[in-house]
């Protein structure tokens, strides 16, 4: 059986996982893809990773997942002879955690903090980029978007549209590392509830949100406003469902639908969030607390923020315009209930000792008249090559022996 690269990497390299019997589990397969196969350490990090990319849902089986589709894609791009340079893979790695505003060392510090080796990262991108590549290279001639289809998308996009709102309650439970597991099996059993009194009682006794005094209600709020990643999980909810437990740093979250409406409303393509991080001593404690309520009766508008954070430390602000999908998920949650000029304090860092205060400046939302004709066509392309790739990577599955399935 074929060794992945990554673990031929910590062998050479002298990497071990413990002595004896702890060693061998961790190189054994626990998967086998045609030729190719998984390793419990290389789920391991793909799980590790994941968690520290905030990707919600069940980790465990997004790890397997990924895996299973990141070696069909190799097997295929082998086959196609196509291969990343060297130079190409550590500017894609750069821009990768430029995503994040760190530097690549910055990043890999951050994974190796959580017990993420480098080549994991490494081949993580390196499939992605070069599947990316490989997708445009193989089906971009068959893509053709023609003008009709691109007036029909930004009609789409004006007025006469209509967009989903959803009524959710929220949870989200404190779960510093002390406390993370205890956490986690409070918020697996909540998971589990079905009935929309039982979880608003539990958000009563548990939420770390200011929210809990209401039992988690939120009011209606468009579904655009929660980040990308969400919006499938959300949707999928029926009315008492409650989602996976969502891990985000410190915390778990949880939300459980109320109801879900189509209301008539101006479609707009979201462009960026521009939204401010205050950071502020003391994390959750009264004084931390008291600082963001004097805080926040100091400011009236984003723009505020810089008088109050002169003469301090010049990392105490952070103000910037992102897209959405850039934006860390539980930045995004809060600023998905917030409007322009609202702050929440509900988040913390530094192992809880820093209460990070958010303010949301504005949405930026590119309606019909403001869309580009060409931005537009190629998202459309894109698109349509997502299609193409989705179509013949379930080809691939569909084809190949996978142990077990």
């Amino acid at each position: 059986m074929r060794i992945s690269p990554l673990i031929g990497a910590l062998i050479a390299f002298g990497v071990t996982f413990g002595s004896g019997a702890a060693a061998q589990s961790s190189l054994d397969p626990v998967v086998t893809v045609n030729d190719s196969v998984i390793t419990a350490f290389e789920l391991d990090q793909r799980q590790r990773m994941l968690s520290v990319f905030r990707t919600p849902g069940d980790l465990a089986k997004a790890a397997r997942a990924g895996l299973i589709d990141d070696r069909l894609k190799k097997q295929e791009m082998r086959r196609a002879g196509l291969r990343l340079t060297d130079e190409s893979l550590d500017a894609a790695m750069s821009d990768f955690a430029g995503r994040a505003n760190l530097t690549l060392d910055q990043f890999l510090t951050v994974l190796g903090n959580n017990g993420v080796e480098k080549e994991t990262l490494r081949d993580f991108v390196e499939i992605g980029i070069t599947w990316r590549d490989f997708i445009r290279g193989r089906f971009n001639n068959s893509v053709t978007i023609t003008d009709v289809e691109v007036n029909r998308a930004i009609s789409r996009a004006g007025a006469g549209g209509s967009e989903i709102e959803v009524l959710l309650n929220e949870i989200i439970i404190a779960a510093p590392p002390p406390r993370a597991a205890q956490a986690q099996a409070t918020a697996e059993r909540i998971s589990k509830l079905t009935s929309t009194a039982a979880f608003e009682a539990q958000a009563r006794r548990v939420s770390a949100l200011p929210s809990r005094a209401n039992g988690g209600r939120l009011g209606w709020l468009p579904l655009s406003n929660y980040p990308a990643q969400l919006h499938g999980l959300i949707l999928s909810l029926s009315p008492g469902e409650v989602t996976a437990p969502l891990p985000i740093p410190n915390g778990v979250a949880l939300f459980q639908m109320r109801a879900i409406r189509e209301v008539a409303a101006p479609k707009v393509i979201a462009t960026s969030i521009d939204y401010a991080t205050f950071y502020l001593a003391g994390g959750q404690s009264e004084e931390g607390l008291r600082a963001a309520r004097k805080l926040e009766d100091s400011v009236d508008t984003c723009d505020d923020l810089y008088g109050e954070a002169r003469g301090q430390a010049l990392d105490v602000l952070d103000r910037q315009s992102r897209a959405p999908a850039e934006i860390p998920q539980d930045v995004a949650l809060e600023l998905a209930r917030l409007d322009a000029n609202e702050v929440s304090y509900n988040l913390t860092t530094a192992n809880g000792q820093t209460l990070i205060f958010v303010m949301l400046c504005g949405r930026t939302n590119a309606a019909a008249d403001g869309v580009d004709p060409e931005a537009v066509r190629n998202q459309l392309r894109s698109q349509r090559l997502a299609g193409y790739a989705d179509a013949l990577l379930e080809d691939l599955r569909s084809a190949a022996t996978i142990s077990p399935r």
